[in-house]
């Protein structure tokens, strides 16, 4: 899965890239696609990734212009991709209706805190492309498929045919892949819509005086998203999922059952959400830690090649524009600037507060939070999204630390108090700091993803990153009157407005970080089961670099382990399975000398055409839940049928999977023989 910047196409600086046509197609469809992923992330706390949609359709339509390019076609995948991650700030800002301090959103100060947290998540994000991007072997599964999605299309168009030295035309049977796998997995999708199969499994059962679950999403698109990330990070996950599931929660739940209305199956699954989630948070908190240690280097080696290329080029030198990024010195004076409306921002929302005779201290250390603690959770993020993606990537994880963490200097900085309103006040102020900060991790978490989508085209990468920056304000324009909205029209859970009101938003995340936050300012959060975490981190460091300096291939990665003891089963079983799916696939192919490059290639393609179906399919459904207000508004059966769905979901999905990718090695075979005819 490593690529380097030799395999991607060399750009051209007279070739369409940032056109106006791409940005205005960009914003239209970030319209759509930000409004579902705000609504969807409020009501079960899930996002869905929007830069492979976006590249379809933006295929779909720039078709129909004369001289449109690839370029254009990234372009605006970049744009809607960065508008619709920003969404993910509704993990947090509600917390501040959920304890009362706002009644509704504030436009202005919304679009602010969402606009500069965004900004600087792109200028971040600048440096560390040559670090995390170029520089590194990291997979990058969705960058990898938009990439794929892109060149596909791009040559199935123009009718091109890519033939190597073998004779092997390497993009026969690429489109069809693709096609394939979209409509298996819209098709399965559609079946979940519909209830006539459970989209996931899920079952809960004693260990002896305790208890714990097995669950499984039954997604295509994270059979994809396993296929491209390989084996690696499948069994870190593993082993991070054994140490949630099989050990930390049978010892949380012993001597302890559910309540007299609750099933077994929702006792566990809680005690894993309050309790277990806080071992996995210690757990990534020390593998971020040591991940920005490892990967500091790079990023200072990718500051002085950035300056490099900004001094080089104003000298007159000639620069491929493939290393062209926006002047390091523009990147850091924007960062700097950026404090200025920061520190603004902080002081207006607690003016008249009670803790206004403080306030000027506490915003001091809030501004250099900002600052420091932003460059670390664009470099997590970052890496967790080349990882496993950035759909799956644990965000909530990270705003967990960042809330914590922004508690503890605050209560620090303020001293101590037993005065509820300061103490009210407090709160408020911690959750509206980590907001701006969350804003940072939303958008480094995909734009470094965007930005291999663009190294593997042949993108101008100041160009794509001007073109992040509109989507950053195009979002942010967006997403407060959609908050306003779903606030007027449900509430959110344990807000005045929502007492009585039907279809209440529980907005999952932004209930728990502010709850994190009244532990802090409370004294009653439990920092036990973060420091155990912690310790399960150190030791899995421990077993990684042992293993990298005795073996050439074994590793751990900390970081996955961490994601797959803080994840639910449902996606930390189900990334695995299609990882193995994609080793043997690749062995599969390996075993052809002539045509086994064009199969591996049709695997990813394959791969990536699952995540395509389900995410299309995911922003219709999220427009059509949208529409009609309902939750299951296609369902044909009710609620479905208990354990029968799950039972027949299982097996279809086991169908699907083997169809599809039986389907495509018998494809790959008769296409080969096609070949070889014609070229006899």
């Amino acid at each position: 899965m490593s690529e380097t910047t030799t395999d991607a196409p060399q750009a051209s600086s007279g070739v369409r890239e940032l056109t106006i046509r791409a940005v205005v197609l960009g914003g239209l469809i970030t319209l759509v696609f930000t409004a579902a992923n705000v609504y969807l992330g409020l009501k079960v706390g899930l996002t869905f990734a929007t830069a492979i949609p976006a590249a379809v359709i933006s295929m779909s339509v720039l078709r129909y212009f004369k001289h449109h390019t690839i370029m254009e076609n990234n372009i605006v995948q970049t744009i809607a991709s960065a508008a619709g991650t920003l969404s993910a700030i509704v993990f947090v800002l509600p917390g501040l209706i959920m304890i009362g301090w706002w009644s509704g959103f504030p436009y202005w100060t919304t679009v602010a805190v969402c606009a500069i947290g965004g900004i600087l998540g792109v200028m971040y994000s600048i440096p560390l492309r040559r670090a995390l991007v170029t520089g590194s072997d990291l997979p990058y599964p969705e960058g990898v498929a938009a990439a794929e999605v892109l060149k596909v299309g791009e040559a199935s168009e123009a009718h091109a045919a890519d033939i190597d030295s073998k004779g092997v035309d390497q993009n026969r049977g690429g489109m069809r892949a693709i096609v394939v796998g979209s409509l298996g997995a819209a098709f399965f999708s559609l079946l979940g819509s519909l209830k006539l199969v459970a989209t996931e499994a899920s079952a809960a059962f004693k260990v002896g005086s305790g208890a714990t679950m097995v669950s499984g999403s039954l997604s295509l698109a994270l059979i994809g998203v396993g296929h491209l990330v390989g084996v690696a990070v499948g069994v870190a996950m593993v082993v991070g999922l054994v140490i949630s599931f099989f050990v930390m929660l049978p010892i949380r739940t012993w001597g302890s059952g559910p309540a007299a209305d609750e099933s077994l199956l929702d006792f566990v699954s809680g005690v894993f959400s309050s309790e277990v989630r806080m071992v996995g948070a210690g757990a990534i908190a020390v593998a971020a830690i040591w991940t920005l240690a490892t990967v500091i280097g790079p990023i200072i080696k990718g500051i002085i090649a950035a300056m490099a290329s900004a001094k080089a080029r104003k000298a007159g030198t000639v620069v491929d524009v493939t290393e062209r990024d926006i002047p390091i010195q523009w990147v850091g004076l924007t960062v700097v600037l950026a404090m200025i409306p920061i520190g603004w921002l902080l002081w207006d929302f607690a003016a008249d507060s009670h803790i206004s005779d403080s306030l000027a201290g506490i915003i001091a250390v809030s501004i250099v939070f900002v600052l420091v603690i932003g460059l670390v959770v664009a470099a997590v993020c970052g890496y967790m999204a080349g990882l496993i993606g950035s759909s799956n990537s644990p965000i909530s994880g990270v705003g967990i630390l960042v809330v914590l963490t922004a508690a503890l200097l605050i209560k620090v900085t303020h001293g101590p108090t037993d005065d509820p309103n300061q103490i009210d006040a407090l709160i408020a102020y911690t959750l509206f700091t980590a907001a701006v900060v969350f804003g940072v991790a939303t958008i480094s978490n995909d734009n470094l993803q965007d930005l291999k989508t663009g190294q593997l085209v042949g993108a101008t990468p100041w160009k794509q990153q001007v073109a992040l920056v509109v989507g950053v304000l195009f979002g942010s324009a967006i997403i407060p009157p959609i908050l306003s909205l779903m606030n007027n029209a449900f509430g959110f859970v344990g807000s005045t407005n929502a007492e009585g009101a039907e279809g209440t938003l529980s907005a999952p995340q932004a209930n728990l970080m502010s709850t994190l936050a009244k532990g802090v300012f409370g004294g009653d959060l439990n920092w036990a089961l973060v420091g155990l975490g912690a310790l399960i981190g150190i030791a899995v460091i421990v077993v990684d670099e042992t293993l990298k300096r005795s073996t050439s291939s074994m590793r751990l990665p900390p970081l996955a382990v961490g994601m797959g003891m803080y994840l639910p089963m449902s996606l930390t079983l189900t990334i695995p399975i299609g990882a193995f799916i994609g080793r043997y696939y690749d062995s599969w192919a390996s075993r052809d000398a002539v045509d086994g490059d064009r199969k591996k290639r049709l695997g990813i393609l394959l791969a990536t055409g699952l995540i395509v179906g389900e995410s299309i399919y995911g922003v219709i459904f999220a427009g059509i839940v949208a529409g009609t207000g309902r939750e299951a508004p296609l369902s044909i059966v009710g609620d479905g049928y208990g354990d029968g769905a799950q039972l027949v979901g299982i097996a279809v999905f086991v169908a699907l999977v083997f169809g599809l990718y039986r389907y495509t090695q018998l494809r790959s075979e008769r296409d080969f023989a096609a070949m070889s005819g014609s070229l006899k």
